[in-house]
């Protein structure tokens, strides 16, 4: 290495953000940022004459990623608990020279500090929902315009006011909104008002559900491909998603199941504002706002090396909270009315709600929320003979107060072959469930909630096992 480049790498270690240690391959450490030496306790010239087996064993590195990444020769990523008591993501990658594994250079980023900035905006967030309160300022323009809006999308309690007079508030900037909450909460109906109050409401809404792609084609349609980039292209080739986003907004859902190369790729096109398609040499501009919602806890899912940091970093600009239904019921009797009348429009029948339903609806915990209710209500209308629906038409709602478990007959074990592995034991018991819950739910978010895994996750079990639920309760 020429002297120049030996000091950008210097210059590199000396003022990253992140905190880098340089390892040989037999693991004596040779330098390290100066800012490790308040992660890990000891000083730069102690971590230095030091190797990183002396420091996994006494607690300063725990565990040591660059001896993970010694035993198997590839790039790891794991959570560690450093001799100081911080958490931190540590990210190593091995260095060969002849097939011999000469260095490993490693970084690692503080998540206490990750956890303080999250408290803090917490914090603000409540003063600022404090601050509109007090306010309350007499009606305006805007104000109307708003009301309408909530109108449209059957808001009535203050906290979903208050979280879209802040989306209102962001939407003209091109500021990256991530979209946090329990699946079926609306994420992707505040999306596309997010989008039509910016000022790319003219152009694209694209919407990309994460789970829905086959991780195979994931890439292709993302990115698009040039004519002849693989087997069965097409022609002309093809425009992906986010060449296609261009002028207006990309939203990604589901975002908590994107596969980790995914995750890279998504990276550098935020990072250059370029997209590269499959077979092609010249990148493209691309300009688009990206807003992104996810049911998963995407911190818990950094820490186990489900989901890159930087990324996280990149998307967690602005994070919005949308509640559960089961937080703001005053918002139920609106999204009834007009579910309610979307069904009789699209049946060419006027049926009402007998009275006696309205304690059931809002006595319910919801855990599905806006799209559980209306699949019940769905459900409930197409099961009523007449034009009044009553509540002993399908029972109680799920989530019910007064539902238990033994609503959904789960099947008995199934006893193991004498001759069958684990791995396959497992694969047909867990066939014999989604079975037997294809013939009881009626739709695959219903056999989430069962199960307590995501919807995307049980639409690939149900592809993977060559399922599909009862025609019956579509």
């Amino acid at each position: 290495m020429s002297e120049i480049d030996a000091r950008v790498v210097q210059a590199i270690v000396e003022t990253a953000n992140d905190h880098f240690f340089i390892v040989d391959g037999s693991g004596r450490v040779l330098d390290v940022s100066p800012g490790a030496a308040a992660v890990y306790g000891m000083t730069r010239e102690a971590l230095t004459s030091s190797t990183v087996q002396a420091l996994e064993a006494s607690g300063v590195l725990k565990p040591s990623i660059s001896m993970e990444v010694m035993r198997t020769g590839k790039p790891a990523q794991l959570m560690q608990v450093t001799g100081t008591g911080r958490r931190v993501i540590a990210e190593a990658h091995p260095v060969f020279v002849d097939d011999r594994l000469e260095r490993i250079v490693s970084r690692s980023r503080d998540l206490t500090d990750l956890q303080l900035l999250q408290d803090e905006y917490a914090l603000l967030q409540k003063r600022f929902s404090e601050h509109l309160r007090r306010s309350q300022p007499g009606p305006t323009e805007q104000d109307g315009e708003l009301d309408e809006t909530l109108e449209a999308l059957q808001v009535r309690s203050s906290v979903m006011r208050e979280l879209a007079l802040l989306l209102k508030r962001v939407a003209p900037s091109d500021a990256t909104v991530l979209m946090l909450g329990e699946s079926g909460v609306g994420k992707t109906a505040f999306a596309r008002q997010l989008h039509r109050w910016s000022r790319r409401g003219d152009g694209p809404f694209i919407e990309v559900n994460c789970g829905a792609i086959p991780e195979n084609l994931f890439e292709s349609e993302m990115f698009g491909y040039q004519p002849g980039a693989f087997s069965g292209a097409a022609r002309q080739g093809k425009a992906g998603l986010l060449e296609q986003a261009e002028g207006g907004t990309l939203f990604l859902d589901e975002l908590g199941e994107l596969p980790l190369l995914m995750q890279t790729k998504l990276l550098k096109v935020i990072q250059d504002g370029t997209v590269t398609r499959l077979g092609d040499t010249r990148p493209r501009r691309v300009d688009f706002r990206l807003v992104v919602a996810t049911n998963q806890d995407l911190a818990s899912r950094v820490e186990e090396g489900a989901f890159r940091l930087d990324l996280y970093y990149r998307l967690n600009v602005i994070p919005v909270t949308l509640p559960p239904l089961r937080e703001r019921r005053e918002d139920i009797p609106a999204l009834v009315e007009s579910c309610l009348d979307r069904l009789n429009q699209r049946y060419g029948r006027q049926k009402l709600l007998h009275g006696s339903v309205w304690s059931e609806l809002m006595g319910s915990e919801w855990p599905g929320n806006v799209r559980e209710l209306e699949n019940w209500l769905e459900r409930a209308w197409l099961s009523s003979a007449g034009d009044v629906i009553e509540a002993p038409t399908l029972g109680r709602p799920v989530g019910h107060a007064a539902t238990t478990d033994a609503a959904v007959v789960t099947p008995a074990p199934l006893a193991m072959a004498e001759d069958e592995s684990l791995k396959a034991y497992l694969a047909r018991t867990e066939r014999q469930v989604l079975a037997t819950l294809c013939e009881q739910l009626s739709s695959t978010y219903a056999m989430a909630g069962r199960l307590g895994i995501s919807q995307p996750s049980v639409v690939r079990k149900l592809q993977r096992h060559g399922l599909r639920i009862e025609r019956t309760h579509r």
